[in-house]
């Protein structure tokens, strides 16, 4: 039995099946609507959230099997106490698959620990977000033709946004990847992140301004500035419209550069920009449905 805790967890060519397997469903998928007939995943969110929730409900709904769970801790046994091993050894009586989204960091891979069924890290805290990163390589992949031999730029909150971490750390595996660095001081990427840089030889450049790098980016991937991650109000007030992609920005990047976000925006896309052909935000939303549907049936091992 199989668990996704990391993006590192599958190999590069576990990868490319994996991807291989997405693009099939997104092409042919009247062949995958049943293939999880009387299957049941079990969706527990401690902490909001829209799309990664619902990207997984729909995915298994599209396979033909069923959803159970809950979207808060509040409205689970965690508002009486019961712990995360516990919870994941009841759900796992239940369903047949779980998808765990945890504030704490290391949560899921305590109750892929202790559970009797495939456990998905849909995120935890700070720390790893894996099927966003699955999303984001399978949006490379498609969009570009290939996973390797280009120049990304990060933008926004470098130091807890967990999917620019799970980013960073899936894409070293790749040749020739340079990545553009684009935050406040405040908000720069973790020494271990440059540290992991450094170790493997990988081009690195840390920069303030958004504007100095945009004729070099193949692609551009946006973060919000995330309120939850804060300890006072104050320094998120003061940081969160630091960044702020408009039209007037986009005319300084190439043709074929893409934007990339892992969703929700707040004011750091204008909305003028999604009429762009280069925004590639929302069509990364819809690749999420289809990865998570092809990750749903590799931990089941469901052969179609």
């Amino acid at each position: 039995m199989r668990h996704l805790m990391s993006p590192l967890d599958f190999t590069t060519q576990e990868l490319d099946q994996l991807f291989d397997l997405a693009c099939d469903i997104e092409q042919h998928p009247s062949r995958y609507a049943h293939a999880c007939d009387g299957k049941i995943l079990a969706t527990c969110f401690y902490e909001p959230s829209t799309r990664t929730r619902l990207s997984f409900e729909s995915a298994m709904t599209r396979l033909g099997g069923r959803v159970i769970g809950f979207s808060d801790a509040a409205s689970s046994s965690a508002a009486k106490g019961e712990s995360v091993s516990d919870t994941i050894r009841i759900i796992s009586c239940y369903a047949d698959i779980c998808a765990m989204r945890h504030p704490k960091e290391g949560a899921p891979m305590v109750a892929a620990q202790k559970s009797g069924i495939p456990v998905i890290n849909a995120g935890d805290g700070g720390h790893q977000h894996p099927t966003q990163t699955l999303t984001d390589l399978l949006t490379i992949r498609s969009l570009r033709g290939n996973l390797g031999n280009f120049t990304i730029g990060l933008c926004g909150d470098l130091k807890f946004g967990r999917t620019v971490h799970s980013l960073i750390r899936a894409l070293v595996r790749y040749e020739n990847i340079r990545f553009l660095f684009i935050s406040p001081e405040e908000l720069r990427v973790p020494d271990y992140i440059i540290e992991l840089l450094k170790e493997k030889n990988i081009p690195y450049e840390e920069v303030i301004r958004l504007e100095d790098v945009m004729p070099q980016l193949d692609f551009l991937y946006m973060t919000r500035v995330q309120k939850e991650r804060f300890f006072n109000e104050e320094d998120y007030v003061r940081l969160k419209d630091f960044y702020i992609l408009n039209a007037a920005k986009m005319e300084l990047a190439k043709k074929e550069m893409l934007v990339l976000h892992p969703l929700p925006r707040v004011n750091e896309i204008s909305v003028e920009v999604d009429e762009d052909p280069r925004a590639a935000y929302f069509r990364q939303a819809q690749y999420g449905v289809y990865v998570r549907m092809a990750l749903i049936l590799t931990l089941l091992d469901i052969d179609v």
